[in-house]
């Protein structure tokens, strides 16, 4: 395999709802905040891991290719990120997208010859942190970064509220800046910037980050450029 070359892929992401990626709270505050967002340890500000990016893609385009309940842990157990073992058990048309996301997101480095053989990662992903558009329009009008939602859970018997707690979240209308970078190391790699388009679109139908089903977290992609050049999302996914 030889780099042939770096394609990337940038914009903005737009919140259309409000987005909880929590950071883990170890310890208890009276009158804290439940479940925190992650944020930047120097500036306080929320970000959009890539890592979560990542992830979120990866699980829509391996339900897409209808290989999640073959991929299965060494006790059976299904619902694990795709990977060399599990072709096997694959029909031909999932086989092969199956090895592209495989291409697209790599492998574990001890797979022996498939790590070889499929090579490393393609696709890499950025933090999303906010846009200094966004910075300013927050200083501007003396607002907060993230907000507090109340929720709770109502008993279906006496039709009380139990449980009551404060979720935080980044508001809907906030801006982050968006990157990943797609290498190019063989001729089947032409391929891949077609699913990861698709990936991109699924995104913007499922959402990101916590409670989803619950309306958190969806997004739009503003702005597009493949390499400084401007692109559309597919309209369909099949």
């Amino acid at each position: 395999m030889q780099l042939k070359a770096i394609n990337q892929i940038s914009g903005e992401i737009k919140l259309l709802t409000g987005l909880r990626i929590g950071a883990g709270n170890e310890e208890m505050h009276i009158g804290g905040m439940d479940n925190p967002v992650i944020k930047h340890p120097y500036t306080q500000e929320p970000y959009i891991p890539g890592s979560s990016l990542k992830g979120k893609m990866r699980s829509l385009l391996e339900w897409r290719a209808g290989i999640v309940a073959l991929c299965k842990d060494k006790k059976g157990n299904p619902g694990k990120p795709v990977s060399v073992d599990h072709l096997k058990d694959m029909n031909e048309r999932q086989r092969r997208d199956a090895e592209a996301i495989i291409r697209l997101f790599g492998i574990s480095g001890d797979a022996g010859d498939a790590a070889e053989k499929y090579g490393p990662t393609r696709m890499a992903f950025w933090d999303c942190n906010l846009t200094e558009e966004h910075r300013q329009f927050v200083r501007d009008n003396n607002y907060l970064y993230t907000e507090a939602k109340s929720e709770n859970s109502i008993n279906r018997i006496t039709g009380v509220a139990d449980n009551p707690r404060q979720t935080e979240r980044v508001p809907a209308g906030a801006k982050f800046t968006f990157r990943l970078n797609l290498k190019v190391l063989d001729e089947n790699d032409t391929d891949l910037l077609d699913l990861v388009k698709i990936g991109l679109k699924m995104l913007t139908l499922d959402g990101i980050g916590g409670s989803g089903s619950r309306g958190y977290g969806k997004i739009e992609f503003d702005g597009l450029t493949l390499n400084g050049q401007a692109f559309d999302l597919p309209e369909t996914l099949f």
